[in-house]
């Protein structure tokens, strides 16, 4: 049995106070999924009073996170790639940021992806997401992913152009085709090794709107905002029906979308911190166990240091 390190709460306890956090806003199949049946709003049973206890929570859902990913890191078996997508203002930023802030960067990986560039352009477009999955014992965490060939590429198809594509390949199929190719390739990682956990972080319309508004009137997060942040605004019906499709089609066992209502950022980062641990939860993780040649060898060491140590102290009293 692993202990947290006051050795007091058993991670298993910790774990499964967590699971009924995420477990309600899991997809592993898009059959008659509808995301207006998702509040952005719900907290579940928790109310505004409640928030104290929530950081609280969540400061001790951190903790339990580095014990498991120090634990994964040390396993070197699995790995965990974690892709987070929403809409502008959604807080995923600040997700990574509070979620993470425990675990050790060694064994971690962020990666943004902004507009395509050149390069990227001239090779298929699950290329440069290829080359930054996580290795094994590591998280990697995807802000933006693959997802947005489905997104932003739908919303505005003319960014689909220049991905130079054969213009016979380019059918009205074209969508489920990509569906495909990500389900197959999120099968593909399952089975070797990464384990993949995707998160919609779902705000309203009118809580973007506070933030945004925020975001202007503050001058600290003056450099957040873009003008083009209310140009895609625009198109919010657009996304809300090509993020609908995207979950229906790419929810899976092996692969779920966590769809987390996000208008109550301390909420959303209790939810997907809950979801992260009941993934690496299901790895079970331990650490490496030494054989009795090692134990010897360990053993042998620390005679040595030990001898050391009290040579210093007798040259010490000399002296």
């Amino acid at each position: 049995m692993v202990l947290a390190k006051n050795g007091e709460i058993k991670i298993e306890h910790l774990i499964k106070r967590a699971r009924p956090f995420s477990e309600p806003f899991r997809v592993t199949s898009g059959k008659g999924f509808r995301l207006k049946d998702i509040d952005p709003g719900d907290t579940l049973h928790l109310q505004s009073e409640d928030k104290p206890r929530a950081k609280e929570a969540l400061a001790v859902g951190v903790h339990l996170l580095a014990e498991l990913q120090e634990m994964l890191y040390a396993q070197d078996r699995w790995s965990v790639l974690i892709v987070l997508q929403a809409m502008d203002a959604a807080g995923k930023d600040g997700t990574i940021k509070h979620i993470m802030s425990g675990v050790n960067p060694q064994g971690c990986q962020v990666h943004s992806f902004k507009a395509p560039s050149d390069e990227e352009l001239d090779h298929d477009y699950l290329w440069r997401s290829m080359r930054c999955l996580p290795n094994r014992g590591n998280m990697g965490i995807f802000n933006r992913s693959y997802y947005e060939e489905t997104l932003v590429v739908r919303v505005h198809q003319e960014f689909l152009a220049k991905q130079k594509l054969p213009q016979k390949l380019v059918t009205k199929n074209i969508w489920k085709e990509r569906f495909e190719d990500i389900r197959n390739f999120e099968s593909y990682l399952a089975r070797n090794g990464i384990v993949v956990r995707k998160f919609f972080l779902h705000v309203s319309k009118e809580e973007q709107e506070k933030r945004f508004i925020e975001r202007i009137e503050n001058p600290e997060k003056n450099w957040k905002f873009s003008a083009s942040d209310i140009k895609e605004r625009a198109y919010w019906d657009d996304y809300m029906e090509a993020y609908e499709d995207m979950i229906r089609n790419t929810a899976t066992k092996e692969a779920p979308w966590y769809v987390v209502p996000a208008d109550n950022k301390w909420f959303t980062r209790l939810v997907v911190a809950a979801a992260i641990i009941d993934a690496l939860d299901s790895l079970d993780l331990h650490y490496p166990k030494v054989n009795k040649r090692k134990l010897e060898e360990l053993e042998e060491a620390r005679k040595t240091l030990l001898n050391e140590k009290e040579r210093g102290k007798k040259s010490k009293n000399k002296s």
